[in-house]
């Protein structure tokens, strides 16, 4: 072909299938550009080795202008951190030092910003030299100003040239990359060509060193959060075929990414519980990314997370011990503590209406994901809301929750708690009644928290499907809370759902739980009871939350794990929130309800229960 003939150019690409819908399209890499003389400039062999590992590449300037800086992270699929000059240490809050080389004030704050930003959605990210300070910087870490040490490593040679090497160490993403390269299963000696004299001192708690040189300069990082994030201190874009490996790496981890994007725009995401409330006495804000609590609306957004069950906990008192000592506000007792919570979540979708709602049915759940809005239901944790009057199971009815939680940590008037004493040997009269109230009335049952006996003698009182809101095998964590195989097969029997939660000391005896072992509970699940019984309940701020589904910006890592245990887009659904939907349908359907009182934007209609 002519390569001047501009015209048949254009037809091979018209020909091809890239321009098909569903067609062919690989995943963008945004590479941040070097910056001097009034200059965004790129060495080419990012964005070569990009091409080469079947990316996309593209350029990002450094702006820290924020509309840009997010507008760039829509577009993407992975984020390259190049090479360049030093960072400036007064972000890292310290004088700089006379062997500090030369920094470059036009790229530091949006580079820190954009990665921050990136890791906080759960992006792939490949830092290289510069990059890996960034990361550093930006992540809790600290970086050199200056290396004194034997081996030289800002090297005189070319940029292809190999100068020192750096040692690999095992069980790390690095080792895998070039093991499997390699194709040998030997500790790994690489060879690396290194152009710098600001180093990583210290990775901090999110990343971990996974390479040094022979004088123990750390020459490589990654995450230790089960993220897809490696910074290295030399040049692979420089390396022709030993660099490639690290470029596949990120682009094939850049098009997982895109799949789990794509994913959540069209799959509805329910985490059916967090303890979010608890936390309003402090005043938190809500529609602002917060560090004390783990859900709130920007960590949703980053981790699509559609819904969520907020439910008012109220704490079981012990005997002698008043309710309102237990609790943060002066209320009379714990229903008028359970109103003020549902009240102050009502005041959050009323000042954010435009970005967030209350729903009572899945129908409401699915027209805020159109709306692009997220959803809010509620729920109780703990009976003791009711006071002992049946009544006030049509009256939380009204106010629009979608479960009870039967008890707590400690038996109640309804029934015995999995840590209880067994006061009524199961569940009460009273408990009995509310049951059968809660089937009229369209409330789902929650068991998580009732001790064994409570849990059968309740599946055979209710009518309709029981949930288990947060709950996990004892097969795999020996803890009364956990559900056996014989109760996940019981619940399954009955149509109901065990929703795998994320509370460390339910995962693990030993505590140090990670998202690995909340994939081995829910694979148990599955197993036990089918794919139609099983979910996640996060448990969030209730102390719910594992290292890599750390709190709800984490959650797509969630997706992400269960497409590589090749779950289909149609379990994919069901666990995420389809099978506990399918409850509440059945759950609601029986009969027509009363009007409730709820929360709505001015262009919502009021529903009924």
């Amino acid at each position: 072909m002519n390569r001047f003939n501009l015209s048949a150019q254009l037809s091979r690409i018209y020909g091809g299938d890239q321009l098909r819908p569903g067609g062919p399209a690989s995943p963008v890499i945004g590479i941040t550009a070097n910056y001097g003389e009034q200059n965004a400039k790129l060495a080419d062999g990012y964005y070569k080795q990009v091409m080469a590992a079947g990316g996309t590449p593209l350029i990002i300037p450094p702006l820290a202008d924020e509309a840009s800086l997010l507008a760039t992270l829509d577009r993407i699929d992975g984020l390259l951190l190049s090479g360049g000059a030093d960072i400036n240490p007064l972000y890292m809050n310290q004088e700089p030092q006379p062997q500090l080389g030369g920094i470059n004030d036009e790229r530091d704050l949006p580079e820190l910003l954009i990665t921050r930003l990136a890791f906080n959605r759960q992006m792939p990210i490949l830092g290289i030299c510069r990059g890996i300070q960034t990361l550093a910087a930006a992540l809790g870490g600290k970086v050199a100003q200056h290396i004194d040490r034997p081996i030289k490593h800002s090297q005189d040679a070319g940029r292809g040239v190999l100068t020192h090497t750096v040692n690999i160490a095992p069980d790390t993403l690095l080792y895998n990359i070039y093991a499997k390269a390699a194709e040998s299963d030997e500790v790994l000696r690489l060879p690396v060509n290194s152009f710098h004299h600001q180093a990583v001192s210290d990775p901090g708690l999110r990343l971990r060193t996974s390479a040094q040189a022979p004088d123990g300069t750390i020459e490589a990082v990654e995450s230790t959060e089960y993220k897809s994030v490696i910074g290295v201190q030399w040049h692979p874009e420089c390396m022709a075929d030993d660099g490639l490996p690290l470029f596949r790496w990120l682009v094939s981890e850049a098009r997982t990414f895109r799949s789990v994007q794509r994913l959540h725009d069209h799959v509805l995401t329910l985490d059916t519980h967090c303890d979010t409330p608890m936390f309003f006495p402090q005043g938190i804000n809500f529609a602002q990314r917060d560090s004390r609590i783990l859900v709130d609306l920007p960590k949703m957004t980053e981790g699509r997370l559609d819904a969520t069950i907020m439910v008012a906990y109220l704490p079981q008192p012990k005997e002698g011990e008043a309710f309102r000592d237990k609790v943060a506000f002066d209320v009379a007792g714990p229903k008028a503590y359970a109103d003020l919570i549902f009240d102050k979540i009502e005041a959050i979708a009323r000042q954010h209406a435009d970005r967030i709602a209350l729903a009572r049915t899945p129908e409401e759940l699915w027209q805020h994901k159109r709306e692009g809005r997220k959803s809010i239901m509620l729920g109780i944790e703990n009976g003791l809301a009711l006071e002992g009057n049946v009544a006030n199971v049509e009256y939380f009815a009204r106010r629009g929750v979608v479960y009870i939680t039967l008890c707590h940590n400690g038996d109640n008037d309804l029934c015995d708690s999995a840590k209880g004493s067994q006061t009524h040997g199961g569940v009460s009269q009273l408990g009995e009644q509310v049951i059968r109230e809660m089937n009229r009335l369209g409330l789902m049952v929650d068991l998580s928290h009732a001790h064994e006996k409570s849990f059968y003698e309740a599946l055979d009182i209710s009518q309709t499907p029981i949930v288990c809101s947060h709950s996990s095998a004892r097969a795999l964590c020996d803890h009364p809370r956990n559900l056996t195989d014989e109760q996940m097969r019981a619940l399954a029997s009955k149509g109901g759902v065990c929703q795998i939660t994320l509370y460390p000391g339910f995962l693990r005896t030993d505590e140090k739980a990670t998202i690995l072992d909340a994939m081995e509970h829910l694979d148990h699940a599955v197993e036990v009871m089918g794919i139609d019984h099983v979910g996640l309940g996060t448990d969030f701020d209730g102390d719910g939350g594992v290292r890599g589904l750390a709190d709800a910006s984490e959650l797509s890592l969630f997706t992400r794990e269960l497409l590589k245990r090749h779950y289909s887009e149609e379990d994919i659904q069901k666990i995420w929130g389809g099978n506990f939907l399918r409850v509440m349908r059945q759950v609601q359907s029986p009969e027509p309800r009363a009007p409730r009182r709820t929360a709505v934007s001015p262009t919502t209609p009021r529903l009924t229960i």
